[in-house]
């Protein structure tokens, strides 16, 4: 199955549809606009929290935690390293590899098996996504897990462009 993160260009706060490979709407995310950490509400078509995003306000490394059903199911945290991105997913037992800088990562299994490929469409209006997720995983806590990890690039972006 393959998820595609359309994010608006112009838009204030995060608000963004996610759509499956036939261009239909598969879920909406928005986040809190006025908030002390970042928080992202993810929603299916008929307006239910599928999973929700919820920054650590006072970390010193990006941490993020994602709930589903109100229970805690991962926690993404950017490890401190000097060559290259690192990211530790606690509860699930997942890797990250890849090129963060240029969106194109991977989600393993511990036993390296491939859960999804991210990558970054980079000639389209605004970023989009493409999340090729594999049948043996829930696609929701995958998306929720993309989406932490890509509030930490945007973090990095926006800290380098200052």
């Amino acid at each position: 199955m393959k998820l595609y993160i359309k994010q608006k260009v112009f838009s204030w706060g995060d608000k963004f549809s996610v759509l499956d490979e036939n261009g239909d709407s598969r879920y909406y995310v928005e986040g809190k606009v006025f908030s002390l950490a970042k928080q992202l509400h993810v929603k299916d078509n008929f307006g239910n929290e599928v999973a929700f995003i919820k920054q650590k306000a006072f970390s010193i490394l990006p941490r993020f935690y994602v709930y589903k059903d109100e229970i805690e199911v991962a926690e993404i945290v950017k490890q401190f390293t000097f060559l290259r991105q690192k990211y530790s997913i606690s509860k699930l037992g997942w890797q990250v590899n890849g090129d963060f800088g240029a969106h194109n990562y991977q989600l393993l299994n511990s036993d390296g098996s491939q859960i999804a490929i991210i990558s970054k469409r980079w000639l389209s209006w605004g970023d989009t996504y493409e999340i090729e997720i594999t049948d043996l995983v829930d696609e929701v806590i995958t998306l929720a897990v993309v989406l932490a990890i890509d509030c930490v690039l945007a973090a990095n972006s926006a800290a380098a462009a200052n």
